[in-house]
């Protein structure tokens, strides 16, 4: 089934219902957003706005908060008032339907499982990339000073951890206790742990620190375009991880708000061909076969969040207190 006959489906009785009398001509979203989605969105809520003027004649402003998407999430458990939240992965969604703010089916309101686009990680090096980082094993050679986001904060660390995990999976066999010590060897090389994705690029572009920066491949391109590719290449590995980042709408807030149409609809647009080209030009990678063909990409080998049991799953091993991460990584004091 394509994009437009799913957004008919979806969509389609909502936006051809007349607005209703006395319906409000202004509506103010908020979108809780994670770190390098900020550019996306600032060309997207353009487009939808326009969009929803010309459909229903009325004015849509969209406010963008954005941080790590695990400070995100808690951001809204904690009462900030987001209509709609678009992370950087399925956990960070999933606690807030735990918490009744997000309705439990949400995977299941818009296709793909509510994610307009897939991306994956890579590796961001300096131009002629000196210390040679071709494969995830690259990374934990002595003295190479690695730039990753904590994953207790970041939705995008947690997917660097698990391509990591995942790679280092594929070369010892599986033996967990080898998986361990290489990621040990990984986290002993790390330099810097900020808080959220964008953090991580201003510690490599802009402070300078670094060897190499694990970062989403749309972020390292944003890198190339804002700095140089005089400055800077990407190093895609031969395998990494299929990150889909899910959106939902915040029921709780819009339907208190009576923004909850509006909200849907906004989100519906990401799986527009207008939606899908605009995610495309930023270097994300669409579920539309045209858009995606418009902007090719690099082709790997990925491995989906499955290969973890699923994101709860993933969380509860990994990243909860006592997991995997702070098993392999003791912080310096």
């Amino acid at each position: 089934m394509n994009i437009k006959t799913l957004l008919i489906a979806l969509l389609g009785a909502s936006l051809l219902h007349s607005r209703p009398a006395g319906a409000a001509e202004k509506v103010t979203l908020l979108n809780a957003s994670y770190d390098p989605t900020r550019e996306l969105y600032q060309e997207f809520n353009k487009a939808f706005s326009a969009w929803y003027k010309a459909e229903k004649g009325v004015e849509v402003q969209i406010n963008q908060s954005h941080g790590g998407s695990g400070k995100q999430s808690r951001a809204v458990q904690d009462g900030l008032e987001a209509d709609v939240v678009t992370l950087a992965l399925g956990y960070d969604i999933d606690v807030l339907a735990d918490r009744q703010l997000v309705g439990r089916d949400w995977q299941e309101v818009l296709p793909h499982h509510s994610s307009p686009y897939t991306s994956t990680i890579v590796f961001l090096v300096r131009k002629g990339n000196p210390r040679g980082v071709k494969d995830w094993g690259d990374l934990i050679a002595p003295g190479l000073k690695v730039i990753t986001p904590n994953p207790k904060t970041s939705g995008g660390a947690r997917w660097n951890y698990l391509a990591a995990w995942a790679a280092a999976e594929q070369k010892t066999g599986g033996a967990e206790a080898k998986v361990k010590e290489f990621m040990k060897a990984l986290f002993k090389n790390v330099s810097v742990l900020d808080t959220g994705a964008r953090g991580s690029t201003t510690t490599f572009a802009q402070r300078g620190l670094g060897d190499v920066l694990i970062t989403w491949e749309n972020e390292a391109y944003l890198v190339l375009n804002e700095f140089g590719k005089d400055k800077f290449e990407i190093v895609t590995p031969p395998s990494s991880i299929l990150a889909e980042p899910p959106v939902a709408v915040v029921s709780k807030v819009a339907g208190r708000r009576g923004t909850y149409e509006v909200a849907r609809a906004y989100l519906g647009h990401l799986f527009t061909e207008e939606g899908q080209e605009i995610i495309a030009r930023h270097y994300y990678r669409p579920r539309s076969a045209k858009a995606a063909a418009a902007h090719p990409l690099p082709a790997l080998k990925l491995v989906d969040i499955r290969h973890f049991g699923g994101w709860r799953a993933a969380q509860a091993r990994h990243f909860n207190d006592g997991g995997t991460f702070d098993q392999i990584f003791k912080p310096s004091r």
